[in-house]
Order: C-alpha cells, then sequence, then structure tokens
C-alpha cells in the first residue's frame, strides 16, 4: 500500500474505485523546417485550424458557458498574433509556432500572483491542445466512454476534457497539476466529486488496475490498500453519504440561530451559470458577483449592454439579492487587450477602485449596466479595495452621475439602489466607523485582510502556515468592522473564504455577522453549523 497526503481540498468527500488513468496525446510539434514560398501555406493552415476550433468551441459554448470565453481566448489578438509572427519570421512552422505561442501566454499567467489568475493559464493550455491536435488531426481520449466507476488520475485536466465526464461513473478525480480553484475543482464542486488537485507523485505511485481510496476531506489517498483498510473506508464512505444526505435535509429550513436571528446565506461567483448550479440549495441570493471575469475572458473592455444583459440575467435568477462587485482588476490581474505598467508589488498597486477612478469612462459603462440590471431584481453595488472617504465618494458621485442620465434617458433603475464597499484594507478597519456613516453595507473580504493585517503574502508557499484568518488580530479587524457597521444599522456580510469555513461559523455569530457568502459546495455546511 502505498500513501499520499495532500494539504489542500478541492471537493470534498470519499470515493473508493478502480483507476483510470488519463494518458494525454502526443502533441510533440513537428520539426520540419519551412521555406519562404511555404510561409503563406503554414499561415494559411493556421487560419483553417482556429475557424475550425472557433466553430467547434461556439457549438460546445451552447451547453456550457466555460467555453465562450474559450472562444474569445481562440479568437483574441494577442494569441493570433504571437503565433502568426513566429510563422511569418519564417523560424518556426504552424505546429512550433502554436506550441511556443500558447506556452508564452501560459506563463503569462502562472507568474500572476492571485490563485483563480493563475489556474487559468489552463484555459489557455486547452487551446492550444486543440489546435495542436487539429493540426496533427488526431484524437483524444474520450472521456465520455467512461461506463463504470472509476477514479480518474491525470497530469491536469482541461475543461474540454472534465465537461465529457458523467459523474455517475466517475466517482474521483485526481490530479498531479492544478489548484483548488481551477475548473477541475469547479467542477467537481458542482456535480458532488471528491477532488484532489496537484498531487504531486500521483502518476508514479498508481498503475492501470490500482484499486484507490481518497478521503478528500483531511487529503489522504491510499493505492491498493489491504482489505481491512478498504473495508474501515468503505465504512467511512458510508457515514460521509449519510452525513451528507443529513445535512441536505437542512436546506428546506431557515438558517436562523438558537437565539432568533435569521442570517444570510449567498454564494460567491463569477458568472450566471454558478448561479444556475447552485440554486437547488436555497439560497438568499449572490453575496459577490466578481466582475472582472467580464473583463479578463474577453477580448475587449466589455461594453455597456453586454454587461447589463450578464447582470439583468443575475437579477432575475436571484431576485432576493446580487451584489455586484465593480471591476476589481490591475498589477496581477491582467487584461490580454490592455497593458499594465510592470509593477514590484501588484497587490500594493494600481488595482480595483483605483483603476475604475482613473478610467471613468470604463467605470461609467460598468455603473450604467448595473443600474439599468437593478430595475430586474434587487441588485446592490460594491466598491473593493477602499482605503479613503474620498474614494468612496468619488465612486458614490459617478454613480450618481449615472443616475441622472439614465433619468433623462428614461431608462429605468432601482432609485433606492443599496452602495456598499469591501472590508479588506487596514485602513477600512481603522476608518470603519466614519466609512459605516456613508455607506449602506460591508462586506468582509478575509483574504486579503488577512494577508494585508499579518503583512503574509498568500500566495507564498514558505510561508503559508503564518497566513491564519483565525489569527487574534484578523478576528480583532472583523470585530471592529461588524461593531462599526452595526452601530450605524448597516448589514454586515463576509465573502472571503472564511464565510465558508465552518470552523468560523459560531466565532463570527458571536461576533453579530449577518451574512455568509461562499462557494456554492459549502453552503449546506455553514447552513447546518448556524441552526445547530
Amino acid at each position: 500500500m502505498k500513501e499520499i497526503n495532500v494539504e489542500k481540498t478541492a471537493s470534498r468527500g470519499i470515493a473508493i474505485a478502480p483507476v483510470y488513468i488519463y494518458e494525454e496525446a502526443d502533441l510533440t510539434p513537428a520539426d520540419y523546417p519551412v521555406e519562404k514560398e511555404r510561409i503563406g501555406e503554414e499561415l494559411e493552415k493556421f487560419e483553417q485550424v482556429k475557424r475550425d476550433v472557433i466553430a467547434e468551441l461556439e457549438q460546445l459554448s451552447e451547453a456550457n458557458p466555460i467555453f465562450a470565453a474559450h472562444v474569445a481566448i481562440a479568437g483574441d489578438y494577442t494569441m493570433v498574433e504571437a503565433i502568426t509572427s513566429r510563422i511569418q519570421s519564417g523560424e518556426k512552422n504552424v505546429e512550433q509556432a502554436i506550441a511556443e505561442a500558447v506556452e508564452e501566454v501560459a506563463e503569462l499567467f502562472r507568474q500572476m500572483d492571485d490563485e483563480y489568475m493563475r489556474e487559468r493559464s489552463a484555459d489557455v493550455l486547452d487551446i492550444g491542445k486543440r489546435f495542436l491536435t487539429k493540426c496533427k488531426n488526431i484524437a483524444v481520449q474520450d472521456l465520455s466512454a467512461i461506463n463504470e466507476p472509476v477514479i480518474v488520475v491525470a497530469r491536469d485536466l482541461f475543461p474540454s476534457d472534465t465537461v465529457k465526464m458523467n459523474p455517475e461513473y466517475v466517482k474521483g478525480i485526481i490530479t498531479k497539476e492544478g489548484g483548488v480553484t481551477s475548473h477541475v475543482s469547479i467542477m467537481a464542486k458542482n456535480y458532488g466529486i471528491p477532488a484532489l488537485t496537484g498531487v504531486a507523485g500521483i502518476l508514479d505511485a498508481v498503475k492501470p488496475e490500482s484499486m484507490i481510496c481518497m478521503d478528500a476531506r483531511s487529503g489522504r489517498i491510499l493505492v491498493d490498500p489491504e482489505e481491512e483498510i478498504l473495508a474501515e473506508y468503505k465504512k467511512r464512505q458510508q457515514e460521509e453519504e449519510a452525513e451528507q444526505e443529513r445535512i441536505k435535509k437542512y436546506r428546506s429550513m431557515e438558517p436562523v440561530t438558537a437565539d432568533g436571528k435569521r442570517i444570510s446565506l449567498c454564494i460567491n461567483v463569477g458568472s450566471t451559470d454558478e448561479i444556475k448550479h447552485a440554486l437547488d440549495k436555497n439560497i438568499d441570493g449572490v453575496g459577490l458577483f466578481r466582475t472582472e471575469f467580464l473583463y479578463m475572458e474577453n477580448s475587449h473592455f466589455p461594453t455597456e449592454e453586454e454587461q447589463f444583459a450578464v447582470y439583468k440575467e443575475a437579477a432575475v435568477l436571484c431576485p432576493k439579492e446580487v451584489t455586484i462587485r465593480t471591476l476589481d482588476i490591475g498589477g496581477d490581474k491582467t487584461l490580454p487587450y490592455y497593458e499594465f505598467e510592470k509593477e514590484e508589488n501588484p497587490f500594493l498597486g494600481w488595482r480595483a477602485i483605483r483603476i475604475s477612478l482613473d478610467m471613468p469612462e470604463m467605470f461609467r459603462e460598468q455603473l450604467r449596466a448595473i443600474l439599468r440590471a437593478s430595475a430586474y431584481g434587487h441588485i446592490r453595488i460594491m466598491f473593493p479595495m477602499l482605503i479613503s472617504l474620498e474614494e468612496l465618494r468619488k465612486a458614490k458621485e459617478m454613480v450618481e452621475k449615472c443616475k441622472d442620465e439614465l433619468r433623462k434617458e428614461q431608462i429605468p433603475f432601482d432609485e433606492e439602489i443599496e452602495v456598499g464597499m469591501m472590508m479588506e484594507t487596514p485602513a477600512s478597519v481603522i476608518l470603519a466607523d466614519e466609512f459605516a456613516k456613508e455607506a449602506d453595507f460591508f462586506s468582509i473580504g478575509t483574504n486579503d485582510l488577512t494577508q494585508y493585517i499579518l503583512a503574509v503574502d498568500r500566495g507564498n508557499k514558505k510561508i503559508a502556515s503564518r497566513y491564519d484568518s483565525f489569527h487574534p488580530a484578523v478576528m480583532k479587524a472583523i470585530e471592529t468592522i461588524i461593531q462599526a457597521g452595526h452601530k450605524y444599522d448597516r448589514k454586515v456580510g463576509m465573502c472571503g473564504e472564511l464565510a465558508g469555513d465552518v470552523n468560523a461559523v459560531s466565532r463570527l455569530l458571536e461576533m453579530g455577522l449577518d451574512e455568509f457568502s461562499m462557494s456554492a459546495g459549502n453552503v449546506d455546511y455553514v447552513r447546518s453549523a448556524i441552526i445547530g
């Protein structure tokens, strides 16, 4: 028996099944020279490949919105230019050009500080994989052909792989690469499939006939366990399944504390598709709609109309509450169509509300789209990364200007729309009392708040043990924010990772937190912890 332990869980649960090893096709670029008179042929070959791939992606996007972003990536100017320029130079054939350009663009994402953005390199590589399989005219292993219970083990899985999986047969997923915010992790959470990602050595530890017990709650993997251990894990699996069924019974119950306080349970999303997957969990709404993905997964700044369509759909899906955070980008989160200056410390640089205030026309288009969508449900506007009252006032002034424009154009919107802010900087904690007088609500972003208060880079593995949202200083900051908000009758929510941690629920309730917003997979557990 071999045992492997993993620090982070992508999707919790226990799975016991034989291994299904996903073997990647050999996409090594052909090594042939390109004579000058053949450069045009290579360029035309790429154009045809690009057309075919985009056509396939457009068809896939009708069933899965993930691929709508892939369509944009496949036709993105930066990607296409990186490939065609290599061919035009005469130094690379089409396959070499694709492989090099895709790796170059993917590396840009890998170097970003934000974990979610690092994982987006997988989307770029997925496009490259599609390009090369078209060039080589080869078929890849079809995961839709799996027709018996298995645990899929792979180096990595791309969206085009995971979309083919049948949850009835795929009982677990283990990948050598990837992280908890990768598409395979998101897919696994949506379908309730236990998953562990970033598992070093997993491919060396298993064979096609291996049996695996994986406990994605504790991050433990057992390869070919003895019968006694296998029986023990089967018992644990039954207990886990019984616990999940028990927790599901809470879905129909109101999340009310022992002392009678009604708590709001919301989800954090980056798309309307994520909302659709979570509606069966009886949520109170969306506590954080990350609008940056509308910008990052695009080939241009999204127009007012493009944004309005998305925000309106979200409002219709969740009429009780959709809190839309204005663009939180910059530094570590870049755009393929806009050049940011290189910064020494992007987390302390030109980002979030700073960019919005410095780019008023872009900010205006987003605010108009949000306001227009507010006519279709209870939408709230939330500003990120504020450190001064001046910033809050300038942002609110822009909202008022947009309201005036819409009134003159006779376009309906919610005249009483709430305008609040993220509490995620030490400055916002110190000024919480002053902010509470002018913001309609607070939402605590514990991810950034923790790293700023503790001076610990949450992406630095060497000091990962020091990143602790339960640190007394962080807890004191959270309590300060809640007390300041309640002093002025402001609703105080939390949309950071801590909101989805059942171990924090009782402490946060004692402090008086009004709203918990988290990934959809944690809602049932937090609800049961609140009810007790």
